[in-house]
């Protein structure tokens, strides 16, 4: 008899090519399906460039515009023309600027329960509500992902969550998942994947996942799991994929590496206060807080029911004169919904500003706050800086609470207003239109596709070989926490400028120190030197390019961050770990340190020694896997491909799936006019 197997487990053993699942192993998975939106794209499509394959090797991948779509100059739509002839050319489907935020558009037309999604941006998780095994990765492993070598995974712990119960008034699915960040931080999640069960999972809705599963990303998790049930079902017909549902759970009796339970009547509107998603209070305790800005939206909290929920609270009333609130819907088919059930109008009468279906203001593109003014936000994050203002106070919260705090111009208990309104049901079956979703060429056709690229798409720099001895100064040491958005920064301006590495490495680390671009290229680069979950947040691999075009040979931290390690290996830079953490109190700028026997070290899989004039020696340690360390030995993973370090798995020439089952044709006709 077989041993009763987690939801998680079965995701990845039916997606296994390689390696055992073992905790803390190295697993290979095969890929069916791939999202990259344009902050991250150029990168990505880049380096697939460099693979020098003809066409994409797998059955879906679609490519999205909603980050970089302000225009503040030609850079933004340069870039839409490179990823749009791009996509033609490859055979990826292009979502155009204004369909939507990508997360929320994917799971809406694209996600599919029991396969294996790999995202280009940290949030890609958000498909696990629909019993997919999505997770966010550095454009690098995407584009090795999309030419067909599948995409390599150290192994997870899964943590089994148990929700009992149902939800009181007043409290919702962001009051869930920041219970699980006041419980874990933004690093107890580390190394795993939280898989949800139990009687109080029927009672969310497929957006109410979304909303835990792309947020679970802020706790270091890997991924989030719930299972694909009746109420996936019910979604899936809606949007006019029925026929991709399959039931999926956890077997009876199904055990976990680790275990919560969520009583979730027991919860309570909560908060998280600047400056991270950890920082997780009751919204009580912060009753009377001045606000001076409310904004709703981002991939986080978009769906129909989030804005219907604060135009419910609005409805017949204004916001406080003294806040300025914005709404972000999450798609295009959103924004259809909310204009014919009167919901867009509660919320312009109330005096909310509507925005385009983009993510915005949270990656700070538009809608920056005063500085150390309170910003009362449904988002995802709240990074120092993030929102676009340096010194920013930024909370999150769910849209109730948001609603309720922009009805009184403070920070607001929505439980505080009485029994909650009645909110407008949306329609039984939206208007699905897929028009803005351009599809493949045929291969044939895509051949003669002639790529466009603006004088800001640049190739990325090369990793290069480890070297047998390093010799370099500290260019930098920075605290706990550090965020890629400190590396390469978010905002209007910093994000146009991602595809042009040279450009982006000016902004790097400006908020802790903005001499340090222009003291890395005179010391010729050298060794960063960071706390704990060094790297944390967005995928963004040019966090890992701009050190490398400065010179930097290794990183040195207490932990790193799972996805900005995997980049800073494939991109030929060493991370490494202090043996004894104390060490990081007598490390100081400027030291100069040396590292006798690198390479050896690393193909050895011992301990590092630094030499330091300063300080002595300071004891290191790689903890490579076999297959990173092969990598860093050939100078990064574009190297070791062409040096035959690994073979694709395979090619799937177009996408042989009906749009009905969950896939879409190849070809050039609108999506919508192959549904049945």
């Amino acid at each position: 008899m077989s041993e009763s197997q987690n939801l998680t487990r079965k995701l990845l053993a039916s997606h296994l090519s390689a390696g055992t699942l073992t905790s803390r192993e190295e697993i290979r998975l095969t890929v069916d399906q791939i999202l990259i939106e344009d902050a991250t794209g150029s990168m990505t499509a880049l380096q697939f460039e460099a693979l020098g394959v003809d066409r994409i090797a797998l059955p879906l991948a679609v490519m999205y515009v909603d980050h970089n779509v302000l225009g503040i100059d030609d850079k933004n739509m340069d870039e839409h023309r490179y990823l749009q002839s791009f996509s033609a050319r490859f055979g990826l489907h292009h979502s155009r600027p204004g369909n939507g935020i990508s997360h929320y558009v994917h799971l809406e037309r694209f996600a599919q329960p029991g396969e294996v999604l790999v995202g280009a941006d940290s949030h890609s998780t958000m498909s696990g509500a629909v019993g997919m095994f999505a997770v966010g990765a550095g454009g690098l492993d995407v584009a090795v992902a999309m030419a067909g070598y599948g995409f390599w995974l150290e192994c997870p712990l899964v943590v089994g969550v148990e929700l009992r119960g149902s939800l009181p008034p007043w409290v919702e699915a962001k009051d869930i998942i920041l219970e699980l960040l006041r419980r874990y931080d933004v690093r107890g999640g580390r190394g795993r994947v939280f898989e949800f069960w139990g009687e109080g999972v029927s009672t969310l809705s497929v957006t109410e996942r979304g909303t835990i599963c792309n947020m679970i990303t802020e706790t270091g998790a890997t991924a989030a799991v719930f299972p694909s049930d009746e109420r996936v079902h019910e979604w899936l017909t809606a949007q006019r994929r029925g026929n991709a549902f399959v039931a999926l759970a956890a077997d009876p009796g199904a055990s976990y590496d680790e275990s919560e339970v969520i009583d979730l009547a027991t919860l309570e509107p909560l908060i998280a206060k600047p400056q991270s998603p950890g920082n997780v209070v009751p919204v009580r305790e912060l009753v009377g807080t001045k606000t001076v800005q409310v904004c709703v939206g981002s991939s986080v909290n978009s769906s129909y029911g989030d804005l219907a929920t604060v135009a419910a609270i609005l409805r017949d009333n204004i916001v406080h004169p003294d806040v300025e609130m914005t709404v972000t819907p999450g798609s295009r088919q959103i924004l259809d919904i909310i204009a014919r059930t009167g919901v867009y109008h509660d919320l312009v009468a109330a005096g909310a500003r509507m925005l385009e279906a983009v993510c915005g203001p949270c990656i700070g593109v538009g809608q920056a706050p005063s500085v150390g003014l309170p910003s009362v936000r449904t988002f995802n994050r709240n990074f120092p800086g993030r929102s676009g203002t340096m010194g920013d106070a930024v909370y999150l919260c769910s849209p109730s609470t948001a609603g309720a705090t922009a009805l009184h111009g403070v920070i607001s208990d929505p439980r505080e207003l009485g029994a909650p309104p009645e909110v407008t049901a949306p329609p039984a079956n939206p208007a699905v239109d897929d028009r803005q979703i351009i599809a493949p060429l045929a291969a044939e056709e895509a051949r003669r596709i002639r790529i466009s690229r603006g004088p800001n798409i640049v190739p990325p720099p090369q990793g290069r070989p480890v070297p047998e001895r390093f010799k370099g100064r500290v260019v930098i040491v920075v605290e706990d926490d550090v965020s890629t958005g400190d590396m390469a920064p978010d905002g209007a301006l910093g994000m146009s400028l991602w595809s042009n590495i040279a450009e982006c490495a000016k902004h790097m680390f400006r908020r802790q120190d903005p001499e340090f671009h222009d003291r890395a290229l005179a010391w010729g680069g050298g060794f960063i030197v960071g706390g704990h979950n060094y790297g944390q947040g967005s995928s963004r691999e040019t966090a890992a390019l701009a050190p490398l075009y400065l010179g930097i040979r290794a990183v040195v931290a207490k932990s790193f961050a799972r996805i900005h390690r995997r980049n800073l290996i494939a991109q030929g830079i060493v991370p490494l770990v202090f043996a004894d953490e104390s060490d990081y109190a007598r490390i100081n700028q400027g030291d100069s340190w040396r590292i006798e026997g690198l390479r050896a070290a690393l193909e050895a899989g011992e301990p590092l020694v630094a030499q330091s004039g300063a300080d002595g020696e300071i004891r290191l340690d790689a903890r490579l896997l076999p297959r990173e360390r092969e990598v860093l030995l050939a100078g990064g993973l574009l190297k070791y491909l062409r040096a035959g370090g690994q073979q694709p798995l395979g090619i799937v020439e177009g996408d042989s799936r009906s749009a009905e089952s969950g896939g879409l044709e190849s070809g050039h006709q609108p999506l919508a006019d192959r549904e049945t």
